[in-house]
């Protein structure tokens, strides 16, 4: 059984000019194996910063990261990246693009697309696979994107607020999607998001960040069948609790700012 560990994390940028900015202060997460984990938090609180972190991106500057109790000291094949921009390469079709991956870490090709094929299958991309970038909508491109993070079957995929660039109608059949390809292949999600409706909807557990840097304010377990509803009184219990949190964090961030001003 997989488990991811941040044990206060702490991560400082240094800016133009020598400037230091706190990102993250002491950040402490705990997911294992199969969960859909959702990070809240304003802007500016460290949330994609910590997928950057567990993904190997970047190294830390304080407090220890483990997979499978392993510290992370660099990109590792157990937690992929899936960005608000689907970053395919225009110049590569579908299934090159999914295979890529496999292709760098030296696959022979039979088995590249022979793997690719069947994660595009199961997106309902198959059919797509000779197409480029620019014949599909932007759900479509997601859909690769998710795809080819699959393909590597990793432990961990870390979504930094995939569908923030999509129509309201992409986002929720996206949102459904994702539910989907979830429960079929049972990766350990970790699902950035600005938007409170969406971290009920999705997700088993909603770890709320405090204005930067960031802390772990709260660890929600989100107690509701699936499917859920918008309209489901409790749904809505959870709405009002994450609402206030915001609220609150997003007013800090905007007293931080007009005082740095």
């Amino acid at each position: 059984m997989s488990s991811l560990i941040c044990n206060r994390v702490g991560k400082v940028w240094t800016a133009a000019g020598g400037l230091e900015v706190e990102a993250l202060r002491e950040a402490s997460v705990a997911v294992s194996s199969g969960e859909f984990v959702a990070l809240l938090g304003p802007s500016g609180c460290g949330k994609s910063t910590l997928l950057e972190l567990i993904a190997g991106l970047e190294p830390i500057s304080s407090g220890e990261i483990r997979i499978d109790g392993a510290p992370v000291t660099g990109p590792t094949p157990d937690a992929v990246m899936v960005f608000q921009e689907h970053s395919l390469f225009p110049w590569l079709n579908v299934e090159d693009n999914v295979a890529f991956g496999l292709r760098m870490k030296g696959a022979p090709a039979a088995e590249r697309r022979a793997r690719a094929q069947e994660v595009l299958a199961r997106v309902r991309l198959g059919k797509f696979a000779k197409h480029f970038p620019h014949q599909l909508s932007g759900g479509m491109k997601q859909r690769v994107a998710i795809a080819r993070a699959l393909v590597g079957n990793p432990e961990f995929i870390l979504m930094d607020e995939p569908f923030a660039a999509l129509d309201f109608q992409t986002r929720v059949l996206m949102q459904q999607f994702l539910l989907e390809i979830w429960e079929g292949f049972r990766s350990t999600i970790l699902f950035v998001t600005h938007q409170i409706d969406e971290a009920v909807l999705l997700s088993d557990r909603v770890i709320v960040f405090s204005a930067g840097p960031g802390r772990v304010l709260e660890d929600v377990k989100i107690d509701l069948p699936r499917p859920r509803r918008y309209t489901d009184p409790a749904f809505n219990d959870y709405r009002t609790r994450l609402t206030e949190h915001m609220a609150r964090e997003v007013m800090r961030t905007q007293e931080a700012e007009d005082a740095a001003g």
